[in-house]
């Protein structure tokens, strides 16, 4: 079930007209209270939760615009609120907040569909300008990922730029908007490789804020959605100590 359908069902949106709603899940009120300040300064929507199931149980009705999930949650934790959500939205953003020693906890949440992550302590406005970043994301037009281009075709692959749809031999791969445009830039130029930067410099060329180090997940995880649909897929190469290389396979 897409954001889309999900949408028609509940209504992902405020009654206000424009105006971003933002979940924040975090069992420590003090967390909860700073952040969610800041985030209403900005004129942001907030819904504050303190433990994953009350979130699920909201999420189940309307979902946000955009979620901060803590990892370390009561009762549901912010893992299996991150597959759950993305089972029925790949398009939401997903932040997640975790402590330093928990970095492997940190990379399964890439793995399974967070957009970024946060280290405790964190500055409130690092927060913000990576919120801003990801709605600019979701914000851009797909048909602007480069200019005169409306379709991708690379071997099995085609990306539907103009409606934001990718499939492998025909069938329907449910990328993230981070998945999709990192994955156009990299077989806009098939054989050729890319490196980190790059590729974050062609799919996000105005995002002063970007970082390179949630690549490999998101690459991960485009590789994982396209063997699904074929097992032999290996397209997607990496070359050790420089980035990615795109090689079609027809």
């Amino acid at each position: 079930m897409t954001r889309a359908t999900m949408g028609s069902m509940h209504g992902t949106r405020s009654e206000q007209a424009g105006v971003q709603r933002i979940a924040l899940v975090d069992d420590e009120q003090s967390i909860r209270t700073l952040v969610g300040s800041a985030l209403k300064k900005e004129g942001y929507i907030v819904d504050s939760y303190a433990d994953g199931e009350a979130a699920w149980a909201a999420f189940s009705q309307r979902l946000p615009d955009l979620a901060i999930l803590d990892i370390l949650l009561p009762r549901v934790d912010g893992l299996e609120l991150c597959r759950r959500i993305r089972a029925l939205s790949v398009e939401i953003p997903l932040i997640f907040l975790s402590s330093k020693d928990e970095e492997f906890d940190r990379v399964l949440g890439l793995e399974l569909g967070a957009d970024d992550y946060l280290c405790k302590p964190f500055s409130t406005r690092e927060l913000i300008a990576r919120i801003k970043v990801l709605f600019r994301r979701l914000a851009l037009e797909p048909g602007k990922i480069a200019d005169g281009e409306d379709l991708l075709c690379c071997g099995f692959l085609t990306l539907d730029v103009l409606r934001h749809r990718a499939s492998y031999r025909g069938e329907a791969l449910p990328l993230t908007v981070t998945e999709f445009r990192l994955l156009a830039a990299l077989v806009r130029r098939p054989g050729h490789v890319k490196t980190r930067e790059q590729l974050l410099l062609e799919a996000y060329p105005h995002d002063q804020y970007m970082s390179d180090r949630t690549v490999d997940s998101h690459i991960k995880r485009i590789r994982r959605k396209i063997t699904s649909v074929d097992a032999g897929f290996d397209g997607i190469e990496t070359i050790y100590g420089l980035g990615y290389r795109y090689r079609p396979v027809a």
